[in-house]
């Protein structure tokens, strides 16, 4: 039970961000649903990344910290600045029609024990603190802040801590992260494997599941996105086809042959389409995306964004009729899936572990379809919509009640 008193409402939120625009795209889907984004600060843990620390990122953050330190001290360059001082980062441009940009330009580096102490010390006037935080780097900041202000945080994790849920008030994970727990994926991992594979027990009341990623693209946000990107996107021909291309991974493995099986798809679906819009992510190998381009770049249907000026991604959203996606992000598919627009998968049957349990379960619910180059992207079908963040923030409430504070937005 929290602090009995007055200050028991909850109108300010901290974000704790890794680098990685999926994961903290997920925090601030999640604060944004909770209306607290007008009241939002955003810290971001940082990594050493020259040189050598290219090779120690499976260190925990902390260790990977006091290495760097010791290495530069070795070589006597003492102007750098220490572990413990505060850097600045630029934040990433927002999106073009995001409706959260509010010109920020500098994010500070996460200390916890500064974090801490300023609960503590606002805690009359403006109340407990809500933490929210996603992605590896992040778990030892969160659990320090929840550790060092007991009293006066609530602490969300996003995306599964491995062990000791009890650091936080309340984990949200996708349902894929407890894959290994079904028979389908203990039978995939060795037997002298599986104490070091986690989860090792199934989730429990503090733990809430979803079936996708968070994320920013509410219903408010594409009204938003639709407007600001009216005069760019409302000439296009329709039906509007929006290709989302990422990048291959170590659970979905893909090369210029996926480029190429999706180029002779495109090409056959062309005819029912009035519009092409192709975008690559910053994963995207050029050896992929050049095939697309040198296919495509002529093509009096196709727009290929060179990825200069605004992200047209909220626009796309907004505007698309159907989605070809790549299997490789759940980001990218959870997004397409909570429009509850005609979702096209190329190269699933690729993807391995959780991924493909992940997979699975759109199908299942009949939010995606397998692209194969003989649709007609005129024609629309639909599904259950992904609403994900909305239904953890609903979560969210209950647990705050349950601790003995309210939301007030």
């Amino acid at each position: 039970m929290g602090p009995v008193g007055a200050c028991t409402a909850v109108r300010r939120a901290v974000v704790i961000g890794n680098g990685v625009a999926g994961a903290e795209n997920q925090c601030i889907g999640l604060v944004r649903a909770l209306g607290l984004s007008h009241r939002l600060t955003i810290y971001r843990v940082i990594r050493p990344r020259e040189g050598i620390n290219k090779w120690l990122h499976w260190l925990p953050i902390s260790l990977h910290k006091k290495v760097d330190y010791v290495i530069k001290r070795i070589h006597g360059n003492l102007r750098l600045p220490s572990i413990k001082s505060t850097r600045v980062i630029s934040l990433p441009a927002e999106k073009k029609g995001s409706p959260d940009n509010k010109g920020v330009s500098d994010i500070l580096e996460a200390d916890a024990k500064q974090i801490a102490t300023m609960a503590c010390e606002t805690f009359e006037k403006d109340g407990p603190l809500l933490v929210v935080a996603s992605g590896w780097d992040t778990i030892s900041a969160t659990s320090s802040i929840k550790r060092l202000a007991p009293e006066k945080v609530f602490a969300i994790q996003i995306q599964h801590p491995r062990s000791q849920l009890n650091r936080f008030d309340l984990v949200i994970t996708p349902r894929h992260d407890y894959y290994p727990l079904t028979p389908q994926g203990q039978a995939q991992i060795p037997w002298f494997l599986r104490r070091w594979i986690t989860p090792h027990e199934p989730p429990d009341r503090h733990v809430v599941l979803t079936l996708g990623a968070l994320h920013q693209a509410d219903s408010t946000a594409l009204q938003l996105a639709s407007r600001a990107w009216h005069a760019e996107l409302a000439h296009l021909m329709e039906p509007l086809l929006v290709v989302n291309i990422g990048g291959p991974t170590s659970h979905c493995q893909y090369d210029v042959d996926l480029a190429k099986q999706l180029t002779a798809s495109l090409q056959n679906v062309l005819w029912s389409c009035g519009s092409v819009r192709i975008s690559f992510s910053r994963r995207t190998p050029d050896k992929v995306s050049n095939i697309l381009v040198k296919e495509f770049r002529n093509h009096h249907k196709v727009h290929i964004w060179d990825c200069k000026g605004p992200n047209p991604h909220m626009g796309h959203l907004a505007w698309a009729a159907a989605f070809v996606i790549t299997p490789d992000s759940v980001s990218m598919l959870s997004e397409a899936c909570s429009t509850g627009k005609p979702v096209y998968v190329i190269g699933a049957e690729r993807c391995t572990w959780k991924l493909a349990d992940f997979h699975k379960s759109l199908q299942e619910r009949g939010a995606v379809r397998p692209f194969t180059g003989e649709e007609d992207i005129s024609e629309s079908w639909s599904y259950p919509s992904l609403n994900d963040t909305a239904e953890a923030a609903c979560h969210v409430v209950e647990a705050l009640v349950e601790h003995g504070w309210t939301l007030q937005p």
